[in-house]
């Protein structure tokens, strides 16, 4: 049975979106947006709050980050607490990104998905179309959810393992709930994402809403973070072929070109290349993004000795490091860089993360050579056509190829956050367990190490923030 739940947040949210005019609230409903037309719900949807989604510690909690001083110790302490991975990040008074961020967006979903169908001036088509774009969209941000606040999903225990309250309705005046377990969330999310994608154009209509291979992509990645790879593989052959033939411009670039002389990415200056801004970058399938606290211009936490030796000299991805700190110093120890770029980390869905999800399933499905044409597609965009082969002994081996697959994955999002995601998802695979690193290093100026810091399999998890906890106490709360 499914639970509405009421954090402060949203009671706030409702009030801000209200409380414009006194006549407004005594001709509006407690809890309802003014949206009568199927256009207002259309603008909705435009609604830069869930673009916005500033959730920024699974950047620096991933295994190929290292962090160096004097700059650490200028961090703030939830900046901090989360690269050692300790159980609280924030106070009691403090509100967690992970949750307001996302429970704004669910409102406002939950809004266009329960009353557009009754809205006046649109075609039947047009409200089938945005409700399935806010279906959709509440997919996306309950997989961000379900990835901050519960265990990795693992088949045995999904059934028993809390996950999140779900948020089905934008009434702010309910508050009993309870966690509804891992697997009822992503039944849900999987329930909305095929009720969805029937009625969403096949071409996006632009990278800020939700399409058919947006949706179909983020279905794909639902079901490898669930280790059912043969029902992922469809819906990312899919969204490859809508990209593939979409005349709205989503595709790798070429970064031969793109840093090449005159180049769209040059000048690349201090705080990294220059890049278009999140609505024009032609890789985002998907536009959402999150601040960027470690790139650009943050010196704190630096890519790993163990990371960048994962890079080839030729591999021009190290065009979004820099080798020295920011705005000017002698280089970092070790062969360290910090990323300087992008300012702002997109965290929606990406051309190139359709390319290594299905090379992955691929490869794990025993199709070597698919797996090596899918990963070989998105190298010869990053580096001279001649670096961009996988090894032969690699390809012509499955436990290799994934191994060589789920590297591609770091060389292509580090410092963004998406390891983070790969790790849980990881840490419940028997066969590829290992490749999760459990240790973060704090490095002195000089190279030498100054601390270290162990993830417990409890951190793989956020606690729920006390802040949260105090609003409703009937939460519970994560080991």
């Amino acid at each position: 049975m499914k639970r509405i739940f009421n954090f402060a947040l949203l009671l706030w949210l409702s009030f801000s979106m209200m409380a414009c005019k006194r006549d407004f609230l005594e001709v509006t409903p407690a809890g309802k947006l003014i949206a009568t037309k199927t256009s207002d719900y259309d603008l909705l949807l435009n609604s830069l709050t869930l673009g916005n989604q500033f959730m920024t510690y699974t950047q620096a909690m991933g295994d190929e980050m290292a962090a160096i001083e004097p700059y650490f110790a200028g961090t703030t302490l939830q900046q901090q607490r989360s690269f050692k991975w300790e159980n609280t990040i924030y106070e009691q008074n403090e509100d967690a990104p992970e949750v307001t961020y996302p429970t704004k967006a669910l409102y406002i979903y939950n809004i266009v998905i329960n009353e557009v169908l009754n809205s006046s001036g649109g075609s039947d088509v047009q409200k089938n179309a945005l409700q399935a774009e806010a279906l959709a969209g509440r997919a996306w941000t309950y997989f961000q959810l379900i990835n901050f606040f519960a265990k990795p999903y693992a088949a045995a225990t999904a059934s028993s393992d809390p996950g999140f309250p779900i948020i089905d309705r934008a009434n702010v005046t309910l508050n009993n709930f309870t966690r509804a377990s891992v697997k009822e969330v992503y039944d849900f999310i999987i329930k909305d994402l095929q009720t969805a994608i029937p009625n969403l154009s096949a071409t996006p209509i632009h990278r800020f809403r939700m399409s058919r291979p947006a949706a179909e992509a983020l279905l794909g990645k639902v079901y490898l973070s669930m280790a059912l790879y043969n029902e992922a593989l469809p819906h990312l052959n899919t969204a490859m072929t809508d990209i593939s033939n979409s005349t709205y411009p989503v595709r790798l670039y070429d970064y031969n070109v793109t840093f090449g002389t005159g180049g769209a990415f040059l000048p690349n200056s201090v705080i990294g290349p220059t890049l278009p801004n999140l609505y024009n970058y032609e890789e985002s399938l998907y536009s959402r993004q999150t601040a960027g606290d470690w790139t650009s211009a943050s010196n704190a936490l630096l890519l790993s000795p163990a990371t960048m030796s994962l890079y080839g000299s030729s591999d021009l991805r190290r065009n979004f490091m820099k080798n020295t700190p920011y705005p000017s110093g002698a280089a970092f120890p070790l062969g360290m860089v910090r990323k300087a770029g992008p300012f702002s980390p997109i965290i929606g869905m990406l051309v190139p993360d359709v390319y290594l999800m299905r090379a992955e399933v691929k490869a794990r499905l025993n199709d070597l050579p698919g797996a090596k044409a899918d990963v070989e597609a998105l190298r010869v965009k990053r580096m001279p056509a001649v670096d961009a082969p996988v090894p032969g002994v690699t390809a012509s081996d499955r436990v290799s190829m994934v191994k060589f697959i789920l590297d591609e994955r770091i060389r292509e999002f580090s410092a963004l956050g998406y390891r983070w995601f790969d790790m849980r998802r990881l840490s419940v695979d028997a066969e590829f367990q290992s490749t999760v690193k459990y240790s973060h290093t704090l490095y002195t100026s000089g190279g030498a190490v100054s601390s270290t810091f162990t993830l417990r399999p409890e951190r793989l998890t956020f606690k729920i923030p006390p802040k949260v906890l105090a609003e409703n106490p009937g939460m519970q709360d994560n080991p």
